[in-house]
């Protein structure tokens, strides 16, 4: 639009007051230096010295003739859409004062009069600036604020899938924790008893030839039911470590993640390796995962660290990035951080995260590898 006003406006005004400098019997090569002006430097119409040359040719203009005074919405029409705040309050004044000039001329030898209708011009014209200014900018700050918001929706619509996602997980593992207790607590253990009360008899009595067969039988199918109702336990381990212990899928993980985002990991592990309970395993490697997944969206790091230690008591996981961090007073807590402190904590653990802007990021997660 304002592209429009600058290139049709001000030229159709000049061709009409030409028009009307004929109709009234004036030399119309009194225009002839707005006309070149605005002809000559067409190419340069929306900059500020175009403006200014052009408002001093129509004050010269004015002073020969005050009916040239028609010719001043041109430079009001640059002085507003082109010149930039605050120079455009300045440029608006003295188109005023130029307009008002013309008016007054009306009024020869009244100087009060004529000081009282460039004030007037001047006053209402700054005014009405100043006015759309004031728009401009709350308008520019309500579209500031409108695309915060789309940010802010787009940003939480992608949390919310993926709280959904882990939530989801989450509960898939429960579920899965909560069958191989029930398998482990009930049925395993009543194999176990009476695998036990069989070989017992078996020790303080012998069995009769008539029931060794039958007897052998029912020890061999609880034996059987026994290691079934194991390898169904072991089945209902968390998919990443379906095949591998903590370590080792934690390795794998970083190689995959190293693979995909092109940033070198390196893996460590300290410490005693020791079998850890399933719910630690699971909350540990979705730790890294998600720390990982940090990493590749907000660091923009050259290299990551991740380590796993086993403790005295403790086994803990640490993820460091060289990336750009962050000020940890400034930001709040994201969907996947809190997701990632409850399951850790929730395990009677800790999660720890230190960062500073430049200086990398790190998160740390304690959790005694007691857990159940």
């Amino acid at each position: 639009m304002p592209f429009l006003i600058v290139t049709v406006v001000p030229y159709t005004l000049l061709a009409g007051l030409a028009v009307l400098v004929v109709a009234a019997g004036f030399p119309v090569t009194e225009l002839l230096p707005a006309a070149a002006w605005m002809i000559v430097l067409f190419r340069w119409r929306t900059t500020p010295p175009f403006f200014a040359g052009l408002l001093v040719i129509t004050a010269v203009m004015v002073l020969q003739n005050p009916l040239y005074g028609l010719f001043t919405p041109v430079p009001y029409v640059y002085a507003f859409t082109v010149l930039t705040w605050p120079w455009r309050l300045g440029g608006v004044a003295l188109t005023a004062v130029v307009a008002g000039a013309a008016q007054a001329s009306a009024a020869p030898g009244m100087v009060v009069l004529q000081g009282v209708i460039i004030t007037v011009n001047v006053v209402m014209m700054v005014t009405t600036a100043w006015v759309l200014h004031t728009a401009d900018v709350e308008r520019e700050r309500r579209l500031a604020a409108m695309e915060r918001l789309e940010a802010a929706l787009e940003e939480n619509a992608g949390l919310h899938a993926q709280l959904l996602v882990q939530a989801r997980e989450a509960g898939v593992l429960d579920e899965r924790q909560r069958m191989a207790r029930e398998i482990h607590d009930t049925l395993a253990q009543g194999l176990i008893g009476i695998i036990t009360q069989l070989q017992a008899a078996e020790q303080r009595h012998e069995v009769p030839a008539a029931w060794r067969r039958p007897f052998d039988a029912v020890l061999g199918l609880a034996r059987e039911s026994l290691a079934e109702a194991r390898r169904s336990v072991d089945a209902l381990r968390p998919g990443d470590l379906d095949t591998a212990r903590l370590g080792e899928a934690l390795e794998t993980v970083s190689g995959k993640w190293s693979a995909l985002h092109g940033v070198p990991v390196r893996f460590t592990t300290t410490g005693t390796a020791r079998p850890l309970a399933p719910a630690v395993e699971f909350a540990l490697l979705r730790t890294a995962q998600e720390a990982l997944a940090n990493v590749a969206r907000h660091a923009g790091a050259t290299r990551v660290g991740v380590t796993l230690s086993y403790l005295e008591e403790e086994v803990a996981l640490d993820v460091r990035d060289d990336g750009r961090g962050f000020d940890l007073s400034h930001r709040s807590e994201g969907f996947g951080l809190a997701i990632m402190r409850q399951r850790v904590e929730g395990l009677a653990g800790s999660l720890h995260v230190e960062s500073e802007p430049g200086g990398g990021t790190g998160v740390s997660a304690c959790v005694p590898w007691r857990s159940a």
